[in-house]
């Protein structure tokens, strides 16, 4: 089995020319502990400006030699989420109980890993809302909502989510739904400035991502290319929040200057005959952005293509860079170093934006400094990052669309996966085998803590799609989406799943793993108690023995749990902080439980006494029926209802609806008044875009009849009589 030959952020000896780093980093310890705190409570507005403010590259540095707090999105700069913590272990974790919950106020998809510098703790709920709580209390310091407009909602494909923030020297950086990055004080939650990051508001971005701070600079990515838009990374300076650079992930209009070279190079592996500027070409980098501070280098995963379909983005095919790939930025300038295309030409949504951990590992023997990716494609990749060479690759999932990757690092594809024109029920699907929840890996056992998936989808290629042509049927066309696909009525052969699996990256196999009732369960925390914390999709916060695989503990969340726990010491004790609520791209129209609580933080420790807060059931009318409809209008109906509802609303009485009700479970009162809904109706703050524009009044029946009508269709059938006819 692999071990750590030297991980980044262990203490090891240090060359002369280190010395004045090395006192720099002892302040920022003696900043991070109790001398300059002495005197302050624990708290108070001074103590939170003191602790908060001494928060740099060296105390983040050191911190990741104890792991006393949690200053950073993945723990550390190498996002191991690997705790050193062990006062809570296999021996104790029984006895762990609620010290205290805190009422996100929220009914969306929480995704955020809770950052906590000595009792300050610093979590974002749906619609980018940053908490500030004092984690020796549970009680509120202060909230801030960058209040992006709620009716815009739709203009994210994945909910309105936020992963979390980035504390440096006493600010707070977010990024808003709607695509400004705001840097807040610490202390207060005042606005100290705010930037637009969005190039082109005729286009759907949005921010979800946390961001990061590397070189005195705050890097965030966008996300949208589902709509159709050109994907790049920004930096800004953390004081001034000047641009400080920006790198496009694909390359633009080859009628005008390439950027830069690594642009041009980009561009010779599009097709020009399809235009592919005008959609945008995709690749948002939405989620993980990792820094190396030894080499000075920042990651960024990519996203999929605008649209999906390649035979149609880029007709003659190509590797389409910089598409689902892992690409290696000079820290200050931006610079593209190098890069690896995890899936060439990719088609299936296929992102490579899931969390990348930095870690030096035995291959063969010989220590390696590599990057650990599972992205969605359903294969687990090491990779050199120094160079970006390949190294290996397997998959950790059943896989259809390849049968591996070759020695140079590129897959071996299987030629249906590619059909213009016929069906394919790609495993894993564009939810991906592994989606944005963050995996974590232990030195101690040398294995990573992979949350895994499969959600099955049936895809038929649109040869006749054009760029926000919106055709009948289109999936969630008149919402913006240009996919290049139909979403086929054939029910997938593959079957969905969940699991926790234990991967040895230096072996590259499964260890062990757990089996769940859904997909969608929560990002994973490990730590040197031997332990493995995970949310679950049906409701549970468990604890794991890292080595073995065996449930040790676990708690009810009342909803499903996405995001990944943090842990951390507070005046010499240990405690598990997980931020809780149902959503996300799959949890808008499908869940795994009954409740449906608010989004909460809840925070444990040993021989905590608290009581859960009280719980709230699912509520839902019953399936749908009575409301009155011309059968006639129930094919037309299909078409508006998915290119206008399906992927918030799922399948009328056959899903059971997530953070979004399933139309199929509400009153009759309101599928009988669904044009109050539709047009400036009562849900846009909630997030539902008005439809005023989108559609027409003579589309209002037809959705009725489709909404009733498939009700209707799977309802149980009486046991003698007919039906009564509409």
């Amino acid at each position: 089995m692999g071990r750590l030959a030297g991980h980044a952020d262990f203490v090891r000896p240090l060359p002369n020319f280190f010395f004045p780093k090395a006192l720099a980093v002892v302040a920022a310890m003696v900043a991070f502990g109790t001398g300059a705190q002495a005197q302050q409570a624990k708290g108070s507005a001074e103590h939170i400006k003191t602790v908060t403010s001494a928060v740099d590259e060296a105390a983040i540095r050191a911190n990741a030699a104890t792991s006393k707090d949690w200053p950073t999105i993945g723990l550390d700069y190498a996002e191991t989420r690997f705790s050193k913590l062990d006062q809570i272990n296999t021996n104790n974790v029984k006895k762990l109980g609620l010290v205290w919950s805190y009422n996100l106020d929220s009914s969306r998809g929480v995704e955020a890993t809770p950052l906590v510098v000595d009792g300050i703790m610093y979590v974002t709920g749906p619609w980018s809302v940053v908490h500030a709580i004092d984690a020796r209390t549970g009680k509120k310091l202060w909230t801030f909502d960058p209040a992006p407009p709620r009716e815009g909602g739709y203009e994210g494909c994945c909910d309105v989510v936020n992963r979390g923030v980035a504390l440096y020297k006493g600010k707070v950086f977010v990024g808003a739904f709607d695509g400004r990055l705001i840097a807040l004080d610490a202390t207060t939650g005042q606005k100290v400035w705010e930037k637009d990051t969005v190039i082109d508001h005729s286009h759907s971005y949005t921010i979800t991502g946390a961001p990061r701070v590397a070189k005195g600079k705050v890097i965030i990515g966008n996300g949208g290319a589902e709509y159709g838009v050109r994907g790049y990374v920004t930096a800004y300076d953390a004081e001034t929040g000047n641009q400080a650079w920006r790198w496009f992930t694909v390359p633009g209009d080859p009628s005008k200057p390439y950027e830069d070279e690594s642009m041009a190079a980009a561009a010779k592996t599009w097709d020009p005959a399809g235009k592919y500027w005008v959609n945008g070409g995709g690749g948002t980098p939405w989620d993980t952005i990792t820094y190396d501070p030894d080499l000075s280098t920042v990651y960024i995963g990519t996203g999929n293509g605008a649209p999906w379909n390649r035979n149609v983005r880029s007709p003659a095919g190509g590797d389409n860079l910089y598409l689902a790939s892992i690409v290696a930025l000079d820290a200050d300038t931006g610079n593209y170093k190098w890069h690896y295309q995890e899936t060439p030409g990719d088609s299936w949504d296929y992102t490579s934006t899931q969390p990348m951990i930095l870690a030096d590992i035995a291959i063969d023997g010989t220590p390696r400094k590599v990057i650990l990716h599972a992205p969605k494609n359903g294969f687990f990749f090491v990779i050199d990052r120094t160079n970006g060479k390949f190294i290996s690759a397997k998959n950790f999932v059943d896989v259809n669309w390849a049968t591996g990757y070759d020695a140079n690092g590129r897959p071996i594809e299987v030629p249906e996966a590619r059909s213009p024109d016929k069906p394919f029920d790609t495993i894993p699907g564009p939810y991906g085998a592994h989606n944005w929840h963050p995996m974590s890996f232990n030195p101690m056992t040398g294995l990573v803590y992979l949350p895994a998936q499969n959600v099955p989808l049936n895809l038929t290629g649109d040869p006749k799609w054009t760029h926000n042509g919106n055709k009948p049927g289109d999936p969630m066309g008149n919402m913006g989406w240009n996919l290049g696909f139909a979403v086929n009525a054939t029910p997938p052969k593959s079957l969905p799943f969940g699991r926790l699996i234990a991967w040895d990256p230096a072996k590259q196999k499964e260890v062990w793993r757990q089996e769940y009732v859904s997909p969608w369960n929560g990002g994973t925390l490990t730590t040197a108690g031997n332990l493995v914390f995970q949310g679950t999709a049906d409701g549970r916060f468990i604890a794991y023995n890292a080595t073995t695989g065996e449930k040790l503990w676990e708690s009810p969340t009342g909803t499903g749990v996405v995001a990944a726990a943090s842990t951390y010491l507070i005046d010499g004790k240990q405690y598990v902080s997980v931020a809780v609520g149902w959503g996300g791209v799959y949890g808008l129209m499908l869940r795994a439980t009954e409740l449906n609580s608010p989004g909460t933080v809840y925070t444990f420790a040993v021989d905590g006494k608290a009581e859960l807060p009280t719980f709230t059931k699912y509520q839902t009318e019953g399936l749908l029926a009575g409301v009155k409809y011309n059968p006639a209008d129930v094919g037309p109906g299909t078409l508006l209802y998915t290119s206008n509802c399906a992927f918030c609303h799922g399948v009328p009485g056959v899903d059971k609806g997530g953070n979004i009700r399933n139309l199929g479970y509400v009153s009759k009162e309101t599928i009988e008044n669904l044009k109050d809904v539709l047009f400036n109706g009562p849900f846009k703050s909630q997030g539902m875009p008005d439809f005023t524009g989108k559609l027409k009044d003579e589309d209002v029946p037809k959705l009725i009849a489709f909404i009733q009508g498939v009700a209707d269709s799977i309802r149980p059938k009486p046991a003698s009589g007919s039906e009564t006819k509409k």
